[in-house]
């Protein structure tokens, strides 16, 4: 396809299609003359994975090439989902390799959570940090709500991760795999808020809200007065 299919399909203008071909993103097409190229699927399908990552995910454009890059060679499909949910970076530098990051507030009660539900996962994954830093805030606020009332959520949030991981089973290249990971990982979480959001309208309604029927028994409506009957003697 040429470049004004590739825009079309895509969603992505064609000045950023070449600011993406130019930065590295985006592979270079099947040259067919000195100013010409074809693109075909491939290229499709890591454009729409560069605008989700960039549009949808919020990273820059450098993240976006480092994790392209990284998930291009990878052969891993753990490998590949933990570097789309950041799980693990896909390059640490010798620095920060070298020098050891303080650990976040909370991440110890995090810690403690994660084990209780026998879960296998990197220390330094930054789920621990965000999580730590909300039992930190909650702990502050003193809302009395700690690692163990998140026991049950988390208990609901295993089994979610199983369906998700069922969404992963039959991909095969690693620009499939990716583009897979992303629909689960970033694109499915919108929607899941959405639907504990109507779960809780729901069951507010249910637990706290008035009917009609009690309404209707609370305040009973005053029947109107029928004019072409007569009147009684207030005599």
């Amino acid at each position: 396809m040429k470049i004004s299919e590739l825009s079309r399909r895509s969603g992505v203008t064609i000045p950023t299609i070449k600011y993406y071909l130019r930065d590295g993103l985006l592979p270079p097409g099947h040259a067919t003359a000195a100013n010409q190229a074809v693109y075909d699927e491939d290229h499709l399908r890591r454009l729409r994975l560069i605008r989700t990552l960039i549009t949808v995910r919020h990273l820059s454009v450098g993240a976006t090439k480092e994790i392209l890059s990284a998930v291009t060679h990878e052969g891993d499909l753990h490998q590949v989902l933990g570097i789309v949910i950041n799980a693990r970076p896909a390059e640490l530098t010798a620095e920060e390799e070298q020098s050891p990051q303080p650990a976040p507030p909370g991440a110890a009660d995090a810690l403690r959570l994660v084990a209780e539900m026998g879960w296998d996962v990197d220390e330094e994954t930054s789920a621990i940090g965000e999580l730590g830093g909300v039992l930190a805030a909650l702990a502050d606020l003193g809302a009395g709500i700690d690692w163990r009332t998140l026991l049950p959520y988390a208990e609901l949030v295993d089994k979610m991760s199983k369906l998700d991981l069922e969404q992963l089973s039959g991909m095969s290249g690693p620009l499939e795999q990716a583009e897979r990971a992303v629909v689960v990982s970033v694109l499915l979480e919108p929607a899941l808020l959405a639907l504990r959001r109507l779960a809780q309208e729901d069951k507010s309604g249910r637990l706290f809200g008035t009917t009609v029927c009690d309404r209707d028994q609370a305040e009973p409506e005053q029947e109107e007065p029928d004019p072409h009957s007569p009147r009684r003697s207030t005599a």
